[in-house]
């Protein structure tokens, strides 16, 4: 791993994230690019743009200018934030900041091919405002994303213990890949976990026990288990019961785990578990 991309709002929640790329940069000694995109729709609502009709061309055109140099100063100032919160706790791989102007699921593909993973906090600036609602942009960048996403959660919290949701499709394919080729995972106890309906556990043994022979490999000593259930509610008491601190998933398809991360169930997903999940597509 050689490159994180971090996207913020500067939002509280964006720094439990810089933690999080503190902690991941310093087990990959990854280098950190903070991504800043000023949401072009703040300057094109309908109240800004009602303006023009009270005041004129231009004086319209000049509280425009003034909106579009607060919002400089404002992504300099968060910029800015993330450069002494992330230098207190050491970049080994050094870090470069960006500012954009547009729209997040649409500016960080600009970026995406030269990272290795995509950082994001599950909630944005309007938190506060709406406490049991994820964030829009954030599915919106899961979805759109060829490389894994890391959704952090509220609060950060030493990752000891990792959860991985197998279910053999292709996507979960890529995350065993990851873990058994990356560094940042290997010391941390890593429980293999698959989620099967009544009638399917012969089969599901085998895909599990073909994921634990990939992770033994590797060096990992997987706490492997096969769960029966509706997997949202197996997974979700799994992960509080065993204080896991980390869920790794794939993160589209049809099998039974993987519908988790369609439509509405991606919110419920990252809600309940209220840990940061690691998603492949």
């Amino acid at each position: 791993m050689n490159k994180l991309l971090v996207c913020t709002d500067g939002s509280a929640y964006s720094f439990v994230c810089y933690d999080y790329a503190a902690w991941m940069a310093q087990r990959t000694g990854a280098a950190v690019e903070i991504l800043y995109v000023s949401d072009l729709r703040q300057f094109e609502v309908p109240m800004v743009a009602d303006l023009s009709g009270s005041l004129g061309v231009q004086p319209y055109q000049a509280v425009l200018g003034k909106l579009q140099e607060f919002e400089q100063e404002r992504a300099k100032a968060i910029l800015e934030q993330a450069r002494k919160h992330l230098e207190a706790k050491g970049i080994p791989g050094g870090m470069t900041f960006s500012h954009r102007l547009g729209f997040l699921v649409d500016t960080f593909h600009e970026f995406e091919e030269h990272v290795d993973l995509i950082m994001l906090g599950k909630r944005g600036e309007n938190a506060n405002f709406a406490t049991e609602h994820l964030g829009s942009t954030m599915e919106r960048v899961v979805r759109a994303s060829h490389k894994p996403c890391l959704v952090t959660s509220r609060a950060f919290k030493p990752v000891e213990r990792a959860l991985f949701a197998f279910d053999g499709s292709r996507s979960c394919q890529k995350a065993l890949e990851f873990l058994a080729t990356s560094s940042a995972f290997k010391d941390l106890e890593i429980h293999l976990v698959t989620v099967t309906g009544r009638g399917e556990e012969e089969a599901a043994s085998l895909t599990l026990k073909g994921a634990e022979g990939v992770l033994r490999a590797a060096g990992y000593s997987p706490v492997s288990q096969m769960l029966t259930g509706l997997p949202d509610n197996e997974i979700s008491a799994y992960v509080e019961d065993r204080k896991i601190n980390l869920l790794i998933m794939g993160a589209y398809g049809h099998s039974r785990i993987r519908q988790l991360i369609i439509g509405s169930t991606t919110t419920a997903m990252i809600r309940r578990c209220r840990v940061p999940v690691l998603l492949f597509r």
